[in-house]
Parts: structure tokens; sequence; C-alpha cells
């Protein structure tokens, strides 16, 4: 069975508390930070503590959970409820597994706000974090049913378990493409890109294969057209925050370049997403509101300034791929192909 070593959060029932692996420490160190409020997950979320689209809805549907914890003796509770959802609505505007758990969260709250304790809300809670993992699984068939049995991939950011319930989407696709060439006494190599300026390859993804006996190559973002050239990608796969209508989709800045070279050099490029981050209200890529962070994270890394002091700098969290760039979508339910191209 394919698995994953590794899982970003975690509810421990005896403590009542929302447990969450600190992003910022890896690769160095694995810290389990321990979430004791609201306003302790609307940080983690801000801060990316814990990232990834999935990740962060899961993470969002226990926030609210907290708060109807914390409200439920409350005459006021529906309200002081929505006061947290809209905190933790305010914390990542792009990836829209937030957004969605939010929702499906408050859905529960209005069904259950009657009830003598909040122990709906938590189990629904709970449920968005198996379904997001039992989703995970089936992509992974899916996706590695359409690749086929390559022996280079490509991926981009982290897509991999941190970012998801465990398992992942684009890693959890790679993972089941490794076990079946294992079974048939070969494996596979995946190129990692850094992914500039948070550098989530370099520090989690390549992290995460490592942990699970992948075979990986941790390569610059600008080093990716190079190695197409040479013959040495097969395939690229990577995650998506948000997907229209049409099949655009937001997704880590530099994916589209990616997507680019990759239709250049003739490779197939492939997104793996949850049904979560689709969007229906998106019409195309061009609605997609694109997060842009402090320019501090593209002049400083770990502490240590990489370009003159008061030097101009932008810091758009995703870009937006064209669907014509897409190979195929790989959902639990499928493979989708737009015939548009």
């Amino acid at each position: 069975m394919i698995k994953s070593s590794v899982a970003p959060v975690f509810w421990d029932d005896e403590r009542s508390r929302l447990q969450l692996v600190d992003q910022l420490a890896l690769p160095d160190n694995y810290v389990l930070l321990t979430m004791e409020s609201v306003n302790d997950i609307a940080h983690a979320i801000k801060a990316m503590i814990v990232r990834g689209a999935p990740a962060i809805g899961i993470t969002a549907a226990f926030g609210v959970y907290y708060a109807a914890r914390e409200a439920w003796k409350s005459h006021d509770k529906a309200a002081l409820i929505r006061n947290a959802k809209d905190l933790l609505a305010q914390t990542r505007p792009t990836a829209v597994n937030l957004f969605w758990a939010l929702d499906r969260m408050m859905a529960c709250v209005e069904k259950h706000i009657s009830d003598a304790t909040p122990d709906a809300i938590l189990c629904e809670a709970k449920q968005i974090l198996k379904e997001d993992y039992d989703m995970n699984l089936a992509m992974a068939e899916h996706g590695a049913d359409a690749i086929g049995n390559v022996k280079n991939i490509l991926t981009h950011c982290n897509a991999g378990a941190l970012a998801t319930a465990g398992l992942g989407t684009a890693l959890g696709v790679i993972r089941a493409i490794d076990a079946r060439l294992k079974d048939n006494g070969e494996s596979l190599h995946v190129w990692v890109d850094e992914t500039r300026p948070y550098l989530q390859g370099a520090r989690l993804t390549s992290w995460e294969l490592m942990q699970d006996g992948v075979d990986c190559t941790l390569i610059t973002d600008n080093m990716a057209a190079h190695f197409m050239k040479q013959g040495l990608v097969d395939a690229v796969i990577v995650g998506a925050d948000r997907i229209a209508r049409n099949g655009d989709f937001a997704n880590k800045i530099g994916t589209y370049g990616l997507a680019v070279l990759a239709a250049y050099h003739r490779i197939p490029f492939y997104v793996a997403a949850p049904s979560s981050t689709f969007d229906a209200n998106m019409a195309t890529g061009d609605d997609i509101v694109i997060e842009e962070r402090a320019p501090s994270e593209v002049v400083v890394i770990n502490g240590k300034r990489i370009a003159p002091d008061g030097v101009k700098a932008r810091h758009p969290a995703f870009d937006v791929t064209p669907h014509q760039l897409v190979t195929g979508i790989i959902t639990p339910d499928g493979v989708l192909r737009f015939s548009d191209k």
C-alpha cells in the first residue's frame, strides 16, 4: 500500500488539541507545535508554519472547532464563531481550500448550533482530515495510471504529505509510481525544483522524499530547461491552490514558466488536486486573486540579506497557468482533460 512517513496535522484526542509540524523549522528540526487558540491557528496559517492548500483548509476547519468550543456557553456563540471564521479567512487569499473548509464548517455550526456540546463540529473537522487523505490515495492511483512508469519526474514547490492530510497530491502520485517501479526491481528519480523564494522544494519536498527513500535530485528553478533539453525529464507534476472552471489554475510562483518549458519540450504536464481545490465561482484564471507577500522574503534568506539594502523587490506567491498547457488534472475521480488545447 502507498504510504508516507510524514504528516503535518494531528489531532490529539487525549488533550483535545491540534498539533502542527512547524514547517519553518524543517529540514533541520522536526518540531510539533500545539495550538492553544484560534489566534494561534490563524497565525500558523498566515506565517506558513502550516502551508499547502489542503493542509490550510484542514487546519482552518479545526480552527472553527476551537472557536465553537470557546464560544459554546456564550449566548452570542454564533456571532463569536463567525468572527473567528472571518479571522481565519483573512490569512491566505489564494488557496480556495481555506474558504471551502470554512464554509463547510459554518454549515455544520448552523446545523448543530442548538446542540448541548460542539462535538459535531469536531467530528466534521476530523471528517475533512480523513476525506483529504482518502482523496490523496485515489489521486495517487489515477495519476500513476495516467502517467505510467516513467523514470524521471520533475516537481515544483511542495505538494506532498506536508501540504495535505498526508501522502500528498503531486507527491502522492510520485510515491505511487515509485512503488510500482520498485515492484519491478526499478526505481523513480525525481527532480526537485528548489522553489524560490520560500524554498519549499529544497526544504520540504527533498526532505519528504528522502524520508521515504525516493531517489531525488535538488535543482535551482532556472535549471529545469537544461535538464528538459537533455531528455532527462519524462513528465512534470505539480499541485494547485485554486482551479477555475476552464482548467486554469493557480500554484506556487514559477509553475507557469515550468509549464511553458514543458510545452516547448513536449513533456507531459500534470496537475494533482482534490475536489476542494476547484472553484466553481472562478470562470478563468484571470479571476484568481494572487497573494502578494512581503518583499523581505525575496531579499533575505535564513536571516541573511542577499541583495543591496534598500533595493525594491516583489513577491507574488502564486502564478496562474492556462489550461492549454496542462496535459491533465488528476482528481480523486479520475483525470480531467480539456478539449480546447
